[in-house]
């Protein structure tokens, strides 16, 4: 524990996440999904396989890598959860673009809606983070 303080620079601190790794069969179809509905950019650079999906203010990249011909599309258990204050009035805005989310779930304060990316990953959108405090 003393090294991973050492490696943050301050004890107690906690590792960021800043970049997760989407594998994905069509990468440009992928991409364009991505920079349609929630806004990132995409940075390529010459010679690189995977393409960052750029978070325009201050969330976690995407990683978009090619996958193998082994690897079975939306066989993960991870979603990705978009903040949205306002997930009614955004998934009616998705779905004029294509983008079609379930059913529109109440939870403890908060609602959420999920739906599938072009290679079946879960997302989801989610008030959650602007819920107020019980």
């Amino acid at each position: 524990m003393k090294e991973l303080a050492r490696l943050c620079a301050t004890e107690g601190a906690t590792l960021p996440i800043n970049r997760i790794v989407l594998y994905a069969r069509d990468v440009e179809e992928t991409i364009r999904f991505y920079e349609k509905h929630f806004g990132f950019e995409a940075s390529r650079e010459a010679g690189d396989r995977i393409i960052e999906l750029i978070s325009r203010d201050g969330g976690a990249n995407l990683m978009i890598h090619p996958a193998a011909k082994g690897q079975r599309s939306g066989q993960s258990i991870v979603k990705l959860v978009f903040d949205v204050a306002d997930v009614e009035a955004f998934c009616s805005h998705c779905a004029k673009d294509g983008l079609e989310f379930g059913t529109i779930h109440q939870a403890d304060g908060y609602v959420f809606a999920n739906a599938k990316d072009p290679c079946k990953n879960s997302i989801s959108v989610s008030s959650r983070a602007f819920r107020k405090s019980v």
